[in-house]
């Protein structure tokens, strides 16, 4: 499952505070590092099993056709 905050909805956010699951890794090709909402610090992890990252072809942000057009006005950052 791969969610983020750069989306209009803040999936990756919501899924922590729905959730508990403190730690968040990229998903975004070439990265790897990891993020610990119990700290608000940044950190290296172990290697997980594929996939590493969205597919190549996935325009971000995705899904291609299912994103609006305004959403860079809907982020919350």
């Amino acid at each position: 499952m791969g969610c983020c905050d750069s989306s209009p909805n803040q999936h990756a956010t919501k899924h922590y505070e729905t959730t508990g699951h403190t730690i968040m890794r990229s998903f975004e090709p070439g990265e790897t590092w990891f993020w610990d909402y119990s700290t608000g610090e940044m950190g290296d992890g172990p290697e997980l099993a594929p996939p590493h990252n969205h597919p190549d072809a996935q325009p971000t942000p995705g899904p291609e056709g299912l994103v609006p057009s305004d959403w860079e006005s809907r982020l919350h950052i």
